[in-house]
């Protein structure tokens, strides 16, 4: 296939779809649209397994329409191209993140941030500006506006840059926004599992300090012999946090489980800031004196516009960062999924499409 004709003919598409609140994924025949004049086709050859995957195939937040096919983490080789597509070819390698529409036309899609746009559509479970349902990279191709199509350099490979689309940019956005990305600052990363893992190499890759902050000890070897962590806290150990108070110029708190903050406060510098990238379920205690104190700050951030998601996918390929992960089969999703959330994986499972997913 190359350029598009353009016509309105869906195209016969095969994945793994929960369809209700077990979770259960299974084979699942679907359509997609066709390429439009602004589309990109690209055969998917790898998908990574988020956790908000396994919040959403189990309706953990209660948003779930059923049959969904999840995965926001997709890569592949451009198959066809829309007549009007500029940015792209067939052969190209790319991906797709966490949304494939927006309304382009408001004010944060106007400053690039089409992640917080009112109207962004999700890349799985939402609605598609013609009606349709979104289904995810758990499948065998992908059409997306070309807006939404993000390039990864030939060095990157694209099995381990896949989780980049959700994880790296996850990171990598707090730590720019937040002016947290200076060479020399002291930086704290509280959890160490697909999110933290990625916040330590990007950290290291932009020159700073990192401190690795963790309920498991276990933990310590492989934050700084293998990710390259200058230091480790754990969050339990009340004399080693009395030591480290004071010293952050920042925290990404990466946990989604619930847990306290008042030990994470302690830990920054004045005017030091705590940014929150997971989402537990149930609320945290957030208590103001020792913000007042310190003229401290908790911030928030999700995900990252196309043009920022570009930007870190090639800082990504100049410092050769990429997931760390665990490749598998389709069929083994099940079981990657009980392990997700049993927190058994270090540090993402990947699925190897291209080699496993089979048409039935």
């Amino acid at each position: 296939m190359a350029m598009s004709p353009e016509n309105e003919h869906p195209v016969k598409a095969f994945g793994w779809a929960a369809r209700d609140t077990s979770g259960h994924l299974s084979p699942f025949k679907f359509s997609r649209r066709a390429t439009g004049e602004n589309d990109v086709t690209f055969k998917v050859l790898y998908c990574g397994i988020c956790h908000s995957d396994l919040h959403s195939i189990k309706n953990e937040w209660g948003i779930t329409s059923y049959p969904i096919v999840p995965g926001h983490e997709i890569v592949g080789v451009i198959t066809e191209i829309g007549t009007k597509v500029t940015k792209f070819k067939v052969g190209d390698k790319v991906g797709v993140g966490c949304m494939v529409g927006s309304c382009r036309s408001c004010a944060n899609c106007k400053d690039d941030l089409e992640n917080y746009c009112p109207k962004m559509i999700l890349s799985y479970g939402a609605k598609y500006n013609d009606g349709t349902t979104t289904y995810g990279g758990y499948s065998d191709i992908m059409v997306s506006d070309e807006h939404f199509i993000i390039k990864i350099p030939d060095n990157l490979p694209l099995d381990g840059s896949a989780p980049l689309l959700c994880a790296g940019i996850t990171v990598y956005s707090p730590l720019k926004y937040y002016g947290l990305n200076k060479a020399g600052m002291h930086l704290g990363i509280v959890g160490l599992g697909g999110l933290g893992h990625m916040a330590v190499k990007f950290a290291k890759a932009m020159g700073l300090k990192v401190t690795v902050i963790s309920t498991s000890p276990n933990k310590k070897k492989e934050a700084m012999d293998h990710l390259g962590a200058d230091a480790f806290l754990v969050s339990h150990n009340t004399e080693d946090m009395a030591l480290a108070m004071g010293t952050m110029d920042g925290i990404i708190d990466t946990v989604s489980a619930v847990h306290a903050l008042l030990p994470l406060f302690n830990l920054l510098k004045i005017n030091g800031k705590l940014v929150m990238v997971g989402a537990p379920e149930k609320p945290l205690e957030l208590l103001a004196f020792p913000l007042l104190m310190g003229r401290k700050m908790v911030g928030g951030s999700c995900i990252g516009g196309i043009q920022e998601t570009q930007e870190m996918i090639d800082f990504a390929a100049k410092h050769n960062i990429v997931a760390d992960i665990e490749l598998i089969p389709m069929d083994y999703v099940n079981t990657a999924m009980e392990r997700l959330s049993k927190a058994d994986i270090k540090y993402r499972f990947v699925i190897d499409i291209t080699n496993s997913l089979k048409p039935f």
